[in-house]
């Protein structure tokens, strides 16, 4: 008769358990992470407030929202949104009110001189309107006509 040690039926399967779970973990976490978080700069565009929104994995690049008429003492700051905070909190300009950063680049809103902007990967809207994400492209925000496009 072959006796076996019950600490052997026990640190086997634990061991199979953690490769398991680093396998499952680092997967899960690439496939979370894989397409980067959304990166925004706050500046005055000559002397306008002015919002730089970029995401590489999805081919947005440069995407400008400005407020002619508003005002800011803001030279620049940059942000990425990797990392989720309890919301609501302060960015210039305004607040982020809702963030999901779960599955990158993931979903901001901002509410900023009055306009709601939402940072969306399948759409950009500008006070629950949708409009295409298109690099290179500026969006004005006037108080008497809130989106228009240059």
């Amino acid at each position: 008769m072959h006796s076996s040690s019950p600490l052997k039926h026990f640190v086997i399967p634990f061991l199979i358990a953690i490769v398991i779970y680093v396998v499952f973990y680092n997967g899960i976490e690439h496939r979370r992470t894989r397409n980067g978080p959304w990166r925004v700069t706050f500046t005055n565009d000559a002397t306008i407030p002015t919002l730089i929104v970029n995401e590489a994995q999805l081919n947005i690049f440069n995407l400008k929202i400005n407020f002619p008429g508003e005002t800011s003492s803001l030279i620049e700051s940059n942000m990425v949104f990797d990392q989720p905070q309890p919301v609501p909190f302060e960015v210039p300009f305004g607040q982020v009110i809702f963030e999901d950063t779960t599955f990158q680049p993931g979903t901001i809103v901002f509410k900023m001189f009055g306009h709601e902007i939402q940072l969306l990967p399948r759409v950009l809207t500008i006070d629950k309107l949708e409009y295409p994400w298109q690099s290179e492209k500026t969006v004005s925000l006037n108080k008497s006509n809130p989106t228009t496009a240059h």
